[in-house]
């Protein structure tokens, strides 16, 4: 898809609007799973509380999520939309909000070049970066971690190139960001301590309903679904490795034994390998685990889990695979 004007006034982007239908079809069932946005529409609808308020999300574009914005337009907000990831866009569930008037910006197989297109186009987390840049330009010119990350510092360029001051004055009018990931959070209190947060952070992740349900209960769904989808291989006798046994990996390990896996557990936190060990699961290393595994999950939020040297001695057609919040853990 074509992204080359930098500030788009295109209401909305997204992969076919021909699939609109079928996306309401499946929002209508999503409602009658997710009482509570819906006891909040009931209660709140008529008063219009987020009267005035403009949300920027940027989030999996899933049935799910659209339930989530159209109960933010319920109450009165003006809502703009971009996906989190490049992969997990169900664009039938982008074409319902689209059609519904609400501008989205996200499609299933985006390019990295076109995921920060798409968060320009909704705004946001750009800002700390962009803030940096209007102060001193070769703030953008430091080392990137990734090609994500050097596709973040072009396109915030190609702003400065137009706009040298779009990003500071925008801190004055924002009442916070909020952030459901556990690795997102943990760098939120870094910036934080560093004295750079630029504003209020609000921590989702650590309420029980997301932590619980979406860490532990979540994944226990979505990994076997993930892993049919791509594949389409029987589970069942096969050994899964799953790195880290945080409420992830918990989660995880659970969903693969129900399938009749035999699952090995690699984690270096001694109390969460302790659990591990006392719920039934062998816990190893990620090398003894090598001779063994058919299938590897990363869920632990960091980076370098598996590397080159691990999978040059995993068993022919092994599937790697990451639930963690980065797929730099692979």
């Amino acid at each position: 898809m074509s992204t080359k004007e930098l500030f788009s006034t295109l209401p909305y982007k997204v992969a076919d609007m021909s699939q609109a239908d079928f996306g309401r079809k499946e929002i209508e069932l999503a409602e009658k799973e997710m009482p509570g946005l819906m006891a909040l529409r009931a209660k709140y609808g008529v008063t219009k509380p987020l009267q005035g308020a403009r949300i920027m999300g940027s989030l999996h574009m899933t049935i799910q999520t659209a339930v989530l914005i159209e109960t933010l337009v319920e109450l009165g907000a003006d809502v703009r939309w971009c996906s989190c990831n490049i992969y997990s866009t169900q664009d039938h569930a982008a074409a319902a909000i689209a059609a519904a008037g609400i501008p989205v910006y996200a499609w299933k197989g985006e390019t990295l070049e076109e995921y920060w297109w798409c968060t320009l186009q909704a705004l946001i987390f750009v800002i700390h970066v962009g803030v940096a840049a209007e102060k001193d330009a070769t703030a953008l010119d430091k080392e990137a971690g990734g090609e994500d990350e050097r596709l973040l510092y072009g396109i915030l360029k190609d702003v400065l190139n137009v706009e040298k001051n779009i990003w500071t004055p925008m801190i004055a009018e924002l009442r916070g960001v909020s952030e459901e990931t556990t690795t997102g959070v943990h760098r939120l209190y870094q910036m934080l301590e560093e004295g750079s947060l630029l504003f209020p952070a609000f921590n989702v992740n650590d309420s029980v309903t997301k932590s619980k349900f979406d860490n532990l209960y979540g994944c226990r769904e979505s990994l076997a679904d993930g892993i049919k989808r791509a594949t389409d291989i029987m589970l069942a006798g096969k050994v899964v490795v799953v790195c880290g046994y945080g409420d992830v990996g918990k989660g995880c390990a659970r969903s693969m034994l129900a399938y009749g896996a035999r699952v090995i557990v690699t984690e270096i936190d001694p109390i969460c390998a302790l659990q591990a060990s006392m719920e039934g699961f062998r816990v190893t290393t990620i090398e003894e685990a090598l001779a063994e595994g058919n299938i590897y999950v990363t869920t632990t939020g960091n980076k370098d889990i598996i590397r080159i040297e691990h999978i040059a001695k995993m068993k022919d057609a092994a599937i790697i695979c990451n639930i963690g919040h980065f797929d730099n853990e692979i």
